[in-house]
């Protein structure tokens, strides 16, 4: 079977296992009227015209009807949700609405201390505003005929709430929020909406989390980066967020090396999220991507710009970035010969500041979409300057798919990376391997 009808059998046949239902497209309305690819986009979604002044203030909130919930005892399981919108600081310095959810768990907290609060980024959903892992909570799977996307964070979310965490999740900039393109692996922009999250959701109405929680960073993939920019950031952004632990699973720390690794896998589409998120904040690069990019180039960013991941699989799934360009260079070299793009790329490395508390680092590896091996030299970085590091590599056999191979640790990890994180909620040290990981890859 061809490589793009065997991605289209196999998400068939995972709505069908989940029993997706179909959802028609919607038509915009007065109250809601940003529709993205067939999926109308509540107006809550659609920021003020002017924001607060400080990081982390709550916007706006309302109830968030969580689409896996069942009645208990206590409460409904897992817990209450509202859906929250903030205000954060981006990569140029500029005010930013953010949205995202919060979620107050029924189960009790059983360690030691406050009901403590996890912020979960979310790994890649894509770039349309329909992706966002806040609509996710309420739709787990959006599947229309215009789009398709998957919630996977949900299980993660879950988990975390079933230990007695409080967790709230960032939708990141622009994603969610319509006033703006999503800013994909900006590594200052996402360190930020996750920090100003936090703070956030110490103002929701009926959050049982007080400025004595301790506070835990949950990611993967994007997240995984996310979470990792959040932890070096954190002692100059946000100071009053103190870290309890961080979990960066896979994280995207070199993305000279990433971009290398992506082109031509089923998730090719990242390259075009990639590239909208870098023109987003840095304009002055656009007359680079303008003499380079040919009409099929620049067709598909702009494709790309409105889709999930469901669609990027199916229409994008193993491309090459040498028929989007005017000469049939590819993307990562075009980039290693324009000094430019050398530049912001380095400006979105992570690993150069010691990170604020304890830190576990995974990786795959047989990752060859995020490649291994620049995740596991972030933490040989961090090592170097002292952190506390704990670095598991998750070993699997090496599939034809680096879809998988980058996505199996995700699954095979994650109860073990939840229940470091939790030792950690609950005031346990963690105990760093940096003495028996080689400083030299």
């Amino acid at each position: 079977m061809p490589p793009r009808r065997h991605l289209i059998a196999a998400a068939v046949a995972a709505a069908s296992c989940l029993g997706v239902q179909a959802l028609p497209a919607a038509a915009a309305t007065d109250s809601a009227p940003v529709v993205s690819r067939g999926v109308t986009i509540p107006a809550f979604y659609t920021p003020p015209a002017e924001l607060p002044a400080a990081d982390g203030a709550l916007i706006r909130s309302e109830p968030l009807p969580l689409a896996l919930s069942l009645s208990g005892l206590d409460g409904p399981l897992p817990g209450r949700a509202t859906r929250l919108m903030y205000k954060s600081t981006d990569a140029n310095g500029l005010p930013v609405a953010v949205t995202g959810a919060y979620i107050e768990p029924t189960a009790r907290w059983k360690g030691d201390g406050p009901r403590p609060l996890v912020v979960v980024a979310p790994g890649t959903m894509g770039q349309g505003d329909q992706c966002a892992a806040s609509l996710g909570l309420e739709h787990p799977i959006t599947l229309n005929g215009q789009t398709m996307s998957v919630g996977y964070e949900d299980l993660s979310v879950y988990r975390l709430l079933a230990a007695g965490a409080a967790v709230v999740v960032t939708d990141y900039a622009g994603l969610g929020a319509t006033d703006r393109l999503h800013t994909y692996v900006n590594r200052i922009d996402e360190a930020h909406a996750v920090l100003d999250a936090a703070r956030a959701a110490r103002s929701v109405e009926g959050a049982s989390i007080t400025a004595a929680s301790r506070v835990g960073l949950y990611g993967y993939s994007q997240g995984g980066g996310a979470t990792a920019a959040a932890a070096e950031l954190q002692p100059a952004y946000a100071p009053d967020v103190a870290l309890a632990g961080t979990y960066a699973g896979a994280p995207p720390a070199n993305l000279t090396e990433v971009t290398k690794g992506i082109d031509g896998t089923e998730l090719a589409g990242a390259l075009g999220w990639s590239l909208n998120g870098f023109l987003q904040t840095d304009p002055e690069l656009r007359p680079i991507a303008e003499a380079h990019l040919n009409a099929a180039g620049k067709a598909a960013l702009a494709d790309l710009s409105t889709m999930c991941v469901g669609d990027a699989l199916l229409h994008y799934g193993y491309a090459r970035s040498t028929k989007w360009t005017t000469d049939g260079t590819s993307l990562s070299d075009i980039i290693a010969a324009t000094p430019a793009l050398q530049d912001f790329l380095d400006t979105q490395r992570i690993g150069r500041l010691k990170p604020a508390g304890p830190v576990r680092v995974a990786t795959g590896t047989s990752d060859n979409l995020v490649p291994h091996g620049q995740a596991r030299q972030l933490a040989v970085d961090w090592c170097r300057k002292g952190a506390d590091v704990t670095y598991k590599p998750v070993v699997l056999p090496n599939v034809i798919s680096p879809l998988l191979n980058h996505f199996g640790p995700l699954l095979t990890d994650q109860g073990a990376a939840v229940s470091w994180l939790t030792d950690r909620l609950a005031g346990k040290p963690a105990a760093s391997n940096c003495a028996t990981l080689p400083l030299q890859l």
